[in-house]
């Protein structure tokens, strides 16, 4: 299996600073913008099957690289988002942060992982790393598509989640080089239970300054 993962492209949240989450926020200009130049620096990928997060940003992303081909598209609840509960829609920016905690919420879930407090209603990461597991298993146990090209289009947290199931990585290092930016791509060739990365937080675009 040749295997793809995609942060979705950006919206007005991420533009702003402020926390998503499970929120259902459309991909703004900008990133259909990057959604597109990914999806044409991707055309020469045969892709055979798409699985995308559910949430319009991700699954939006997927359509345009599935545009103009015949690839099926799957959505699946597992390749969501992280749940920031009661916080999402908080802004966690330096300026106009107005989260309820003294600012222990931007500091723990980047930079201190093992001590992060789940937000009332929200999910750890620990239950990120459990769901999107138990989809990749899934994935990897059927038959019809050990030789395929799959994409999974998803977030910035569940994108990481996927990856540490994979290399195993400990909560106190999920984040390791950092969130991957909007539309980055990474590349794993599967054999068996065998990954090997071909390449990481690949962009098909120029970023503003």
């Amino acid at each position: 299996m040749e295997l793809y993962l995609i942060r979705h492209g950006e919206t007005d949240y991420n533009k702003e600073r402020k926390i998503q989450g499970s929120c259902d926020i459309p991909l703004n200009e900008y990133g259909r913008e990057l959604a597109r130049e990914t999806a044409e620096g991707l055309k020469d990928i045969p892709f055979d099957v798409i699985f995308t997060s559910p949430l319009c940003r991700a699954r939006e992303t997927a359509e345009w690289i599935a545009r103009g081909r015949q690839i099926p598209v799957y959505e699946d609840k597992r390749l969501q988002e992280i749940c920031f509960g009661e916080y999402e829609g908080l802004c966690c920016g330096r300026k106009g942060y107005n989260i309820p905690d003294g600012g222990a919420f931007f500091d723990t879930f980047f930079f201190d992982t093992e001590n992060y407090q789940t937000p009332p209603g929200g999910e750890s990461f620990e239950d990120v790393i459990s769901r999107t597991g138990a989809f990749l298993t899934e994935l990897l146990q059927k038959k019809e598509y050990q030789d395929k090209t799959v994409l999974l289009s998803t977030h910035g947290c569940a994108l990481k989640a996927i990856l540490a199931n994979i290399y195993h990585t400990p909560v106190a290092e999920f984040w390791g080089e950092g969130v991957h930016k909007n539309c980055a791509v990474t590349h794993l060739s599967v054999k068996g239970t065998e990954f090997q990365m071909i390449e990481e937080g690949k962009i098909y675009y120029t970023p503003r300054k």
